[in-house]
């Protein structure tokens, strides 16, 4: 097939594991074009905009981007770019993977769930948000929608199905936030009632932070609202080595943006040591929204092949002595043969 996707390399280590993934991509004869534009940090310095209307336009028009890391300035009344993009396409699914690699100081090693986490409602609308003026009171609604709970619910069923997935978690607050949470449970049983194939278990969030810390094997698909995904997403990436690891899909009726989930790391921007592999299994997941499961799989067999038995190309936080292109390039290699 041939297909092109917009590419956002990002701010900080953006530009570096971008190269990186995209060689990996061309290894793999994909079909894949690029139509690069930019967001963050670079394009408010040439555009005055942190979020240009051409790269807007550019993902309306390709419908698929690939994104590195941006930096939203702190203050200035600067919105995040993340949660504007999501807004602005609807991308009301953001899927996260945490799957255990070899070669990771990661406390467990067969760690495999998917937290699907509602992106577009929730706390994260900050509707209603007053601050007495004496400064004593703060106040932010949390507002739920029955409509938005339907297809987050409705899509880690889907998702279960397809992937051959046994168990949905839907995580909740119910029993305090008996509204808002409340809401969302009771949508999520009822439409477990349509997947009897699929074993449906509902859990407290505090009880599913520490569920998933004591015996992580026994979730599968985890489902929640924009909050507490938020949390447990990282929970569960800290369960496989760390955001160093952890690609983001969010995904809408008519666009999806797949990233690392990790920042610019500005720290280390420019000396090619950073560890590419949340944007490469991204890609992987941008390869199976394609339709190209098989270049997907493949993409993160390579990612662990390379990661057992080439330490010597690793980057340092794997506790290797390699860069983010020497990486690239060991995994591009295992691919072409």
């Amino acid at each position: 097939m041939s297909k092109t996707i917009a590419v956002i390399p990002g701010d900080g280590i953006g530009p570096e594991i971008m190269t990186a993934t995209l060689r990996v991509l061309d290894a793999m004869e994909c079909g894949l074009s690029y139509d690069t534009v930019e967001a963050g940090m670079i394009a408010l310095e040439k555009h005055g905009d942190l979020l240009p209307k051409a790269t807007l336009d550019t993902i309306t028009k390709h419908q698929v981007a690939l994104k590195g890391p941006l930096t939203t300035p702190v203050g200035g009344g600067f919105t995040s770019i993340n949660v504007t993009l999501r807004r602005h396409f609807d991308l009301y699914a953001n899927v996260r993977p945490a799957i255990s690699f070899p070669g990771t100081k990661a406390r467990y090693e067969h760690v495999d769930l998917i937290t699907v986490r509602e992106n577009t409602e929730g706390a994260y609308l900050a509707e209603g948000q007053t601050l007495s003026d004496d400064g004593e009171v703060a106040i932010s609604m949390i507002r739920n929608t029955r409509k938005g709970s339907a297809r987050i619910v409705r899509y880690a069923f889907e998702i279960a199905v397809k992937r051959g997935r046994k168990k949905v978690t839907a995580v909740h607050k119910a029993n305090i936030i008996k509204t808002a949470s409340g809401l969302f449970l009771n949508v999520a049983r009822d439409i477990a009632k349509e997947y009897p194939q699929i074993e449906f278990n509902e859990m407290i969030v505090d009880n599913a932070c520490m569920q998933l810390v004591m015996r992580p094997e026994q979730f599968d698909v985890i489902v929640t609202t924009n909050l507490f995904g938020d949390i447990l997403s990282d929970l569960c990436a800290g369960l496989v080595g760390g955001l160093g690891l952890a690609p983001g899909d969010n995904i809408g009726e008519h666009a999806a943006i797949f990233e690392a989930v990790h920042g610019s790391a500005p720290d280390i921007a420019g000396k090619g040591i950073a560890n590419p592999c949340a944007l490469l299994l991204a890609a992987a997941d941008m390869l199976d929204h394609l339709g190209m499961v098989d270049k997907g799989r493949k993409l993160r067999d390579a990612i662990r092949d390379t990661m057992a038995n080439d330490r010597e190309h690793v980057t340092p936080d794997l506790g290797g002595k390699g860069t983010t292109q020497s990486f690239g390039e060991a995994i591009a290699k295992r691919l072409k043969h």
